[in-house]
This record gives structure tokens, sequence and C-alpha cells, in this order.
């Protein structure tokens, strides 16, 4: 008869699981206030934990919970970063690239790995959100949610009043048409527009949808992000406040979307 194997008994200590930290403590730390505003914020059942109205005195694990204020997720996880980056024309909005072209992850820090948050051709520049907040990714790149891109184009020519109000009601494309855009003329062949949806190119060939070229292409805008001091090729990090804010606006676009 076989004898039965135990595993090795060892003096290594058992690892305990990640210690529960108070949720005040957590929304106070996300800059909604001090721990006694987020006791209220809690009282009035503003916050829910994994799908629950939380209460008093919950304690959360910040790497798994799923907390929501106002119906509006929030990314706890004490991990999490968000760059904005202005890049520049060039460079690819990829991570690597086995053609060794310049890619954005040479412009921000190499740890922790981050991705990018929808995509801006090589020759367009301007406004990229960079994290590591898969969720976050997904409710801002969904078509569902419509986060607003602003950009400004210049073009080859000027365009009609008539060709203005075809952005505004939506061309047709060969993938199909296109939401409504906001479209101002603000200079001669410039042209600010904005739009929700993210296919590939859609700006340049929205434009060449009339016939008119795009020379200058920058995005000044994402969601409710903006920042016109940031240098070509330079990043920052978002503050809490600008996070929540990026919640909120795919949240609400979101609801307009449906």
């Amino acid at each position: 008869m076989t004898a039965t194997r135990f595993p090795p008994i060892t003096n290594e200590p058992i690892e305990n699981p990640p210690e529960a930290v108070r949720l005040q403590k957590v929304l106070a730390r996300l800059g909604f206030g001090s721990r006694r505003v987020c006791d209220d914020m809690i009282a009035d059942g503003r916050i829910r934990v994994d799908g629950e109205i939380a209460e008093l005195g919950r304690r959360i694990d910040p790497s798994t919970a799923k907390v929501m204020v106002d119906d509006v997720p929030m990314g706890v996880a004490p991990d999490l970063v968000y760059y904005l980056l202005n890049k520049p024309t060039g460079v690819i909005t990829s991570m690597s690239d086995p053609q060794g072209r310049p890619t954005v992850a040479e412009l921000v820090p190499s740890t922790p790995q981050v991705h990018n948050v929808g995509r801006l051709d090589e020759q367009t520049s301007g406004l990229l959100i960079l994290t590591n907040d898969g969720d976050l990714t997904h409710r801002l790149t969904h078509p569902s949610h419509g986060v607003e891109k602003e950009y400004v184009a210049h073009l080859d020519r000027d365009l009609s009043p008539l060709e203005l109000r075809r952005l505004r009601e939506g061309v047709e494309l060969e993938d199909g048409p296109t939401a409504p855009a906001k479209v101002t003329r603000t200079d001669d062949k410039v042209v600010r527009i904005v739009i929700h949806e993210g296919r590939n190119r859609q700006v340049r060939r929205m434009f060449a949808s009339l016939g008119a070229n795009v020379e200058r292409l920058v995005r000044t805008r994402v969601g409710p992000i903006a920042d016109r001091r940031l240098a070509p090729g330079a990043w920052r990090m978002l503050d809490q406040g600008e996070v929540r804010e990026l919640e909120i606006a795919h949240h609400e676009g979101g609801e307009g979307a449906a």
C-alpha cells in the first residue's frame, strides 16, 4: 500500500489576504472630502460596494471592490495611474512597434505598465490618456458611452455654410453615417469639431467626404479634460478630480447615447 504523501512542514509564515480599509478613508483619498464628509455620503446611501448600498463602518479591499458613487463607477485600487500626454506628430499610438517607430510608450514612465485610451493616428497630435485602469478604459472607449473628443482641424480650403451643416447633421462614410458633430468655424480654413465616436481616422474621413483635406489635426479635449499649457511630448498625472470628471462624463455620455 502506497503511503500518503503530505506537504513538508515549513517555518514560512502564511500570507494573509490584503488588509481591508475603511470605505470613508478610500473615498477621502479620492478627493471626495474629509472622512466626516465621506461618512455623510455613506449615511445618505450614495455609495454602493459590489452592488449593495454601503453602511457606516464598511471595510473594503480596494484591489477588488467595485465602488459606485451616485451610481457612477470609481476606480479605487491604490496602484492605478492616469497620464495625460500631448502626443506629437510622428509618434504612433502603440506601446511597442515592430518597425521601430517612436511610440507613446517612450514618452511616459515605463512602470507601472499602462495602455492608451483610444488612439490618435501618426500625423495627428494632441491629448491622449494612458492608464492601467482597464475598467475605465473600457467605459471610455465603448461606443455606447459617447465621450466627447474635440479637435482643431486646419484645412486646405474654407468650408461653406452648407458643408458645415452637413457635418452637424452627420455625413456618410464607407462604414456608415456618422453621428451629428458639433462644428464651429474659428478662422480661415480652421474648424473646431467635436465628435463622440471613435472610428479609425474618423475626423479626417469626415472632411474628405466633403472634398476637403486636413493639413493639420490637433485633439484639444477628451471629455472634460483639456490642457493648453502641456507642451508637445510632455505628460502629467491626472488628479483625482479630473479622473472623477472622466467617470461622470462616461456615465452621462452613455445615458445620452442610449
